[in-house]
């Protein structure tokens, strides 16, 4: 079952280079195919023309500018290259076009071509401080104001020149020099299990260990993990404990007393507890005691007892039966 699209099949690349160089001629430097792609390096004067051959020529029809790009080789007499990646709808097709330059000498802009071209330059500055001749806004884009340097090329700091962050002082955000807490290291991605035969950079600090003397050798036998004084220290200890006694075993029935009459476990034989005295004359003595110490005893025997108020005798005998009736009221 076939599935129609509306989208063109892939044009095959055998012709394409054949094209170009019919429709570019001494414009084209180099052109080469490589991991499925062809990459044409052409004159950097001639950029503008060579970009507009390919999109206007039959065969070829490269339309849209897809993206643009920034390589930096810094061993080379023009060490940039720009980059443009070419799209043809109608053949369903990409290619690469490569020109080389330097920081000094500018490659002509091709926003007349292709206005989307105008921001990709930008950042092609901005990240290479390559430069465009013709663009009519060529300033950063990506990097704040004032910023110092290209940030893609290859000799530029990883960390930058200055850093910021807000002060609270002057209520904004501010530019300082870079500050690193620590030097970069270099790694030589050694395994630490194999050894490094170097030192790293701090390690020059630490005092030398010294070596720790020999160990004398031992006696024959087996080897024992305690030193002479700790062996003599225990020897000590075992004398110094008292001798324990024989313990008591019994060989045969007749040690036990089983089979006598009287084995000795009967309760005549056994010791006989004194009996306990009664402590019951002691209590009524104290008792005694008690009661005569709560009597209170007169200073003379024949000493009158104090006259009984005639008006307080009879409230006495009144408030008697009060009490009574109140004891019968209850009992109801």
């Amino acid at each position: 079952m076939s599935v129609r699209t509306a989208a063109p099949r892939y044009a095959a690349k055998d012709g394409v280079i054949d094209a170009a160089r019919a429709a570019l001629g001494s414009m084209l430097v180099d052109a080469r195919d490589a991991v499925g792609e062809v990459a044409l390096v052409v004159d950097r004067a001639s950029v503008v023309p060579t970009l507009t051959a390919l999109r206007d020529t039959p065969g070829l029809e490269y339309q849209q500018l897809m993206e643009m790009a920034g390589v930096d080789y810094p061993e080379r007499a023009e060490r940039f290259e720009v980059v443009y990646c070419l799209l043809s709808l109608t053949r369903n097709h990409r290619i690469r076009v490569h020109v080389s330059t330097d920081e000094v000498q500018a490659v002509p802009s091709v926003t007349g071509i292709w206005p989307v071209a105008g921001w990709l330059e930008r950042e092609i500055y901005d990240m290479y401080g390559v430069l465009f001749d013709g663009n009519p806004d060529l300033r950063r884009i990506l990097t704040d104001y004032g910023f110092r340097g290209h940030p893609q090329r290859k000799d530029f700091p990883l960390t930058g020149y200055v850093e910021l962050r807000y002060s609270e002082e002057a209520k904004r955000v501010v530019y300082e020099p870079v500050k690193l807490a620590q030097d970069f290291r270099t790694f030589d991605f050694m395994s630490p299990w194999e050894g490094a035969q170097y030192v790293l950079p701090g390690d020059e600090k630490a005092a030398p260990v010294a070596a720790p003397a020999p160990a004398a050798p031992e006696a024959k036998g087996a080897p024992t993990p305690l030193k002479a004084d700790q062996i003599a220290k225990a020897d000590a200890a075992v004398d110094a404990k008292a001798d324990v006694d024989k313990p008591k075993t019994t060989e045969s029935p007749a040690q036990t007393g089983a089979g006598e009459a009287d084995p000795g476990n009967q309760p005549e034989d056994k010791p006989k507890a004194a009996p306990k005295k009664k402590p019951a004359a002691k209590a009524s003595a104290a008792k005694r005691a008690t009661a005569k110490s709560a009597k209170p005893v007169s200073d003379t025997a024949d000493e009158p007892a104090p006259p009984v108020d005639a008006k307080k005798a009879p409230a006495k005998r009144k408030a008697a039966p009060k009490k009574a009736a109140a004891k019968k009221g209850d009992a109801e």
